[in-house]
């Protein structure tokens, strides 16, 4: 395992919203490579510098010149979708100052691994409306993966992502199962994993249609009308909220800071 240091930026899908620790804080996919990371190599350390509801502009201004100064061997950079849910949403941009960041993380001698994101779209038809926005995202991540010689993860084509039971109530983090299954494909594609990730979970009851519907009725009461709320408003989740590690620190097993 070549990495003795570990750097995690992006937003709330790094943080670990929702896979809650007892303590209220938060995992996440991050924490669980971080600790099998840890097991493979005494005296590794790690950082998550993400922050829920951060912009690509915003991670790469305040995430990567904190990660140039601590110089981990191995970083992790997530954006790009609250971007993308906006109407303002500049794929060009978005590609640039991508671009911009990995540039400096890989001349700073850092090995990079990005993300293509999973294809919303089954799960909520409502979205096949900005998939013209999502796959220039994700292009966007392809190519730039490619132009620096970057580590990709790939999830747009895992269908074990439709399932419901990988995601949290408010439809849009994942839940604790669906942090394990993206820490497997992670590892996977730094070469320490293989595809178990990929498998679908046992077969789920359906429920009644009538169970369905007031679902979706408390889904919009407690979660989609709040989040547009703070749309309105222009307030972000993440106001206040700081990083959760950020300074490279030995790891326990289950990805905690010792």
């Amino acid at each position: 395992m070549p990495w003795a240091s570990f750097a995690a930026l992006g937003d709330s899908f790094t943080e670990g919203l929702d896979d809650p620790l007892p303590d209220g804080s938060y995992r996440g996919w991050a924490d669980l490579v971080a600790a099998d990371l840890a097991r493979r190599r005494p005296g590794f350390r790690y950082a998550n510098l993400a922050v829920r509801g951060r912009l690509l502009p915003q991670i790469v201004a305040e995430q990567v010149p904190r990660a140039l100064a601590l110089r981990p061997e191995l970083v992790s950079l997530v954006g790009g979708v609250n971007d993308m849910l906006r109407p303002s949403f500049d794929a060009g941009a978005t590609r640039r100052v991508l671009t911009r960041a990995v540039a400096a993380l890989r001349a700073a001698g850092a090995d990079v691994i990005l993300v293509v994101g999973v294809n919303p779209t089954v799960r909520s038809r409502l979205l096949t409306r900005i998939m013209p926005r999502i796959t220039a995202l994700n292009d966007a991540v392809a190519d730039v993966a490619a132009e620096f010689g970057c580590y990709a993860v790939d999830l747009f084509d895992a269908r074990v992502f439709d399932d419901p039971r990988m995601w949290s109530p408010d439809r849009l983090h994942l839940s604790p199962a669906g942090h394990e299954r993206v820490a497997g494909a992670y590892l996977e594609a730094l070469g320490l994993g293989d595809s178990a990730w990929r498998e679908p979970l046992p077969p789920a009851d359906a429920g009644q249609w009538w169970q369905q519907r007031a679902d979706d009725l408390a889904w919009t009461r407690t979660h989609l009308s709040p989040w547009l709320g703070r749309r309105v408003r222009g307030v972000s989740s993440g106001a206040g909220v700081s990083a959760k590690r950020p300074e490279l620190s030995l790891v326990d097993g289950g990805g905690r800071s010792r």
